[in-house]
């Protein structure tokens, strides 16, 4: 399996397609691997290569003891594109990934010439909650959150049907101490002054059943950039690559389309 070594941890990423494709990249959410993507893969147009990555603490990457800073899992994704050779990617980031593109933009507009900003904000929650929830982690893991987590990532249609199972187990599957990690990292962020001031083409995705960045929020982070675009996905919680993947397809292609990325 590839791996890159950053600093004292290794990343496990996966880099499919042509090594010449134009390069998306995608980052993940909070308690999810690389595969959140899978469905969502075989609907985009050929020719791409795909670029995908378990941020630390989380898949198969290291899971060093946590805190971690925003700055850190910044860090790691520019390594691993540096890494890659890759260079003005579509960075297509759902909740924290988003976040991570949002930093990523800032920093090294060399690698990204347009994201998407999934399911995300500039800024998440309040350090009170975030808090808690470490706090409720360290009791009980992520095991003891897994319900209401889920609650808050799919819609009562999905739930209903059984179809989040796979994704509960995921997430329940994680290693308590990156969650810890990145919630602190999520905690500590707050991107408006700086995404404020980004100047690249931006589609924002929201869901309408989103119980963990309402489309309001993820709305008012998108609208900081100039000329972006906002897109609702209707019948999807958090996670509308898994309920939604044609939709969530669709909308992609169509920016990589309008942005000349193909």
């Amino acid at each position: 399996m590839p791996f890159v070594e950053i600093g004292s941890i290794r990343l496990h990423y996966l880099d499919e397609g042509p090594p010449d494709g134009p390069p998306v990249v995608f980052a993940n959410s909070l308690g999810t691997d690389l595969h959140l993507w899978d469905a969502i893969l075989p609907l985009l147009p050929a020719g791409l290569r795909i670029i995908r990555y378990d941020k630390r603490g989380h898949g198969r990457s290291d899971c060093p003891p946590a805190p971690y800073s925003m700055g850190t899992l910044v860090r790691d994704a520019e390594c691993l594109l540096d890494h890659l050779k890759v260079r003005d990617c579509v960075f297509v980031g759902l909740s924290i990934g988003g976040m991570i593109a949002q930093g990523l933009a800032v920093k090294r507009l060399d690698q990204i010439r347009a994201m998407v900003l999934s399911n995300t904000a500039a800024k998440i929650g309040q350090p009170a909650m975030w808090d808690e929830r470490i706090a409720a982690v360290q009791a009980g893991r992520i095991e003891a959150l897994a319900d209401s987590i889920c609650e808050r990532w799919f819609s009562r249609a999905f739930r209903d049907s059984g179809q989040y199972l796979p994704w509960r187990r995921m997430l329940a599957s994680q290693p308590a101490e990156g969650y810890i990690g990145c919630s602190a990292a999520i905690s500590g962020t707050d991107f408006y002054t700086p995404t404020s001031g980004l100047r690249l083409p931006t589609l924002g995705i929201a869901g309408t059943e989103d119980g963990s960045t309402p489309p309001d929020l993820v709305r008012e982070t998108v609208e900081l950039i100039r000329g972006s675009k906002f897109r609702l996905i209707r019948r999807a919680g958090h996670l509308p690559c898994v309920e939604q993947p044609t939709e969530y397809a669709r909308l992609l292609t169509e920016f990589l389309h309008d942005t000349g990325h193909k």
